[in-house]
């Protein structure tokens, strides 16, 4: 199958024919749903009770999936934080926003040493303010725009949320976690943050944010908003309440979880220079991490009850979706994504692959389950067509999946990755492209290029490439050809590099 890349994907700047087509629908503004998106940090694809966790409890999102439409092959565009967000906002891929690392990334402190293999180039380190980004297109159709919690797109107060198109910003600067230090206390106020006052002694982040939320909701009722409820949680430091640490350290008691080392080594990925304590984590049964989603899942009850309560959960589409796979890889890391492999950081489906849950009122014939493959590029898109906005003329590089809600899903499109950097989880950089049942990995690190069939190995357990020239041809053509088109930042040879 040939693909010709240059009119078919619509690639950020450099795409001559966009790949959306987002016509106005005609409807007045006062029938305009709002949008309500939750985006979790660091929440794994089964890290969720309706996507296979038997042991983390989330008994409202399971409730709002089985309301709604649960995708089953949803992605972020990175493996990691910041690309993942801007992309959200933007419709663009990381390497058409020049964020392809989370911000600043290992290599502002630790580049160029002898067990890195190659050198990643420089890249953006904010949100350059010229980016459309989807709070600044749906002001332009009378929305009232919100964020409550991360941010982590530049450093400069200039890049942040209230010069990028939100009207309220409640916790969102330039840090990508909470910080325990000698004037705050992580998720526990006070929280050290310039754009949210700290609470009473004791105050939970998650809490927090979600009354933040809540407020700017009962406000901004009588006509279409935004809310971007950006939980910091489940990002570490891991720190949860004390009850419910109680009940989830009872429950692994119960289930026998905590007779069980959570932690191998045995993995190819992990190096015999790598200290002892790099291993992954290959059963979830961590309480406090257990606690920390138990809180998170309260709290989106919580928004889910008042606006049933204020009488606009009929015209209020949700969304519920994380930023990048669970943390599996590094030092004491606190959940398993099993089926899937790796985690965050990693172009395995552990990294990449997310929940993501969709409830949207009033749909004739919904689908239930959604296995067509969409992006975070694809959410821009989709929230022009709710809003009747027409970004037909715009580059950007998703496609709207409002269609995909009701089961008339798209022809199969290339999904593309581009991660040319190391972090601290023993992750191998590369490229990666999905298209339809076929996975291909280009390693940077191993100078191979690694195909798995999805639709019957979604561990990706057997490389494929050999038994299959023809289609890891195909496909690493597509990928090379994407890359450049977009000037994709490739990376160099570490001249201090000591092979083992």
């Amino acid at each position: 199958m040939k693909i010709n890349l240059k009119p078919a994907l619509g690639i950020g700047v450099i795409a001559s024919v966009p790949l959306v087509s987002c016509q106005n629908s005609g409807k007045q503004e006062t029938s305009k749903p709002n949008i309500l998106m939750i985006l979790l940090d660091d929440y794994g694809y089964s890290d969720v009770g309706c996507y296979g966790s038997k042991f983390y409890e989330t008994p409202n999102i399971d409730r709002l999936a089985s309301q709604g439409i649960m995708f089953t092959d949803a992605y972020a565009s990175c493996p990691v934080s910041s690309p993942t967000r801007g992309s959200i906002l933007t419709g663009k891929y990381p390497v058409n926003t020049g964020i392809t690392e989370w911000i600043p990334g290992r290599q502002a402190t630790d580049y160029g040493a002898p067990y890195d293999k190659l050198l990643p180039l420089p890249f953006k380190l904010f949100l350059d303010p010229e980016e459309v980004t989807v709070a600044e297109m749906l002001k332009t159709k009378g929305y009232t725009t919100m964020i409550s919690g991360k941010w982590h797109l530049g450093e400069d107060p200039a890049y942040w949320p209230e010069n990028q198109g939100f009207d309220v910003n409640k916790g969102g600067y330039k840090a990508g976690q909470p910080f325990v230090t000698a004037t705050a206390n992580g998720y526990f106020s006070p929280y050290g943050n310039p754009r949210l006052d700290d609470g009473p002694p004791g105050e939970y982040l998650t809490d927090r944010q979600t009354d933040e939320a809540i407020r700017f909701i009962e406000n901004n009722r009588e006509k279409p908003f935004f809310v971007l409820l950006s939980y910091y949680a489940v990002h570490t430091p891991l720190q949860a309440k004390e009850q419910h640490i109680k009940k989830f350290t009872e429950k692994a008691d119960s289930m026998g979880l905590s007779s069980i080392s959570p932690f191998t080594r045995d993995k190819d990925w992990i190096k015999p220079s790598m200290p002892d304590d790099f291993r992954e984590r290959i059963i979830q049964s961590n309480p406090v991490y257990a606690a920390m989603i138990w809180s998170v899942d309260e709290n989106i009850g919580r928004v889910l009850a008042r606006l049933e309560e204020l009488g606009i959960d009929g015209n209020t589409v949700v969304i519920v979706t994380s930023d990048n796979g669970g943390l599996a890889t590094s030092i004491g890391s606190p959940t398993c994504n099993a089926p899937l492999r790796a985690g965050k950081g990693w172009l395995y489906e552990g990294g990449i692959r997310v929940p993501l849950i969709v409830r949207y009122p009033g749909l004739k014939s919904p689908a239930k389950v959604v296995d067509y493959p969409v992006s975070s590029v694809d959410f821009y898109p989709t929230f022009a067509e709710i809003a009747g906005y027409d970004c037909s003329n715009e580059k950007i590089d998703g496609i709207s999946f409002l269609s995909s809600l009701s089961g008339r899903n798209p022809e199969d499109r290339p999904l593309f990755w581009h991660y040319p950097h190391y972090n601290n989880r023993g992750v191998e950089p590369g490229s990666a492209i999905r298209l339809g049942k076929y996975k291909l990995i280009d390693n940077f690190e191993r100078e191979r290029q690694e195909l798995y069939d999805l639709e019957n190995d979604i561990s990706e357990t057997t490389d494929i490439s050999a038994s299959n020239p023809e289609k890891t041809r195909e496909l690493f053509t597509l990928l090379n050809d994407w890359r450049a088109l977009t000037g994709a930042k490739m990376m160099l040879p570490n001249p201090a590099w000591k092979k083992e």
